[in-house]
């Protein structure tokens, strides 16, 4: 079943709803390093669309996320990341939001997508217009009730509802991308070596220009202060020796 579920912004990875492990889960004490796995994941997405060509400052978020949300969907309609021996991570990108999920890996693929397809089309019919103007980490928290039942229908693989689904077998298996979490957080780790390189190269250009400054007013100082002074002199013995 469906274990944490996160809805975040791909355009700076803002996570914007939410539900999380239930405490009564038997695995509930392992949960806590999944849960921040996912928000690596939303976060390396966010990298990944940075530096794939992202927006000019916020007047461009609306538009830079609905086309780089639209590559991504292209090139990855679906996507499981394996964690570990007894999870696997699925996520779907679409109107600029990734929503993922955490599963157990015997628990099957079809079933994980069809919720997160689920969760999908109700978010961006009641909150797609936030998206692009969400301030504030989980702004449409209000969206975990739909979350939570929606999660129940899924909790359980082998009801005749969710057998019916797999039996019907419309999704295209090809389509699925499977990763390891080794894989995503690092590219995540060096997309943000390289930002961190930008970043250094960026600060010690600035600095290069604000000593080139110096060093240039310092050598006009140099240049003209012995013509200066002298004129000083000058105009203190014309006035000493004339206009006294």
């Amino acid at each position: 079943m469906p274990k944490i579920t996160m809805i975040g912004r791909v355009a700076d990875g803002l996570p914007l709803a939410a539900s999380m492990a239930d405490d009564k889960d038997a695995m509930g004490h392992e949960l806590d390093s999944y849960e921040r796995q996912a928000k690596k994941i939303l976060r390396n997405l966010s990298k990944q669309r940075a530096a794939d060509g992202g927006a000019d400052g916020m007047g461009n978020l609306a538009g830079s996320m609905r086309q780089s949300a639209g590559q991504a969907a292209a090139a990855e309609p679906y996507v499981t990341v394996e964690s570990g021996e007894h999870f696997s991570f699925h996520y779907i990108v679409d109107g600029g939001v990734c929503i993922l999920t955490l599963t157990e890996k015997a628990y099957p693929r079809r079933l994980a997508y069809d919720y997160l397809d689920e969760l999908r089309t109700e978010f961006l019919t009641v909150h797609g217009a936030q998206v692009a103007t969400a301030t504030r980490p989980y702004e449409c928290i209000r969206f975990d009730t739909f979350i939570q039942k929606t999660k129940k229908l899924y909790s359980d693989s082998r009801t005749q509802r969710n057998l019916d689904k797999l039996n019907k077998d419309l999704r295209d298996v090809h389509s699925i991308v499977t990763k390891s979490i080794t894989e995503v957080l690092g590219r995540g780790e060096k997309l943000e070596a390289i930002t961190d390189k930008s970043t250094r190269l960026v600060s010690a250009s600035k600095d290069y220009a604000k000593r080139a400054q110096h060093a240039n007013r310092m050598r006009v100082i140099k240049q003209y202060a012995p013509l200066a002074a002298v004129a000083v002199v000058i105009l203190l013995c014309f006035w000493y020796f004339v206009l006294r």
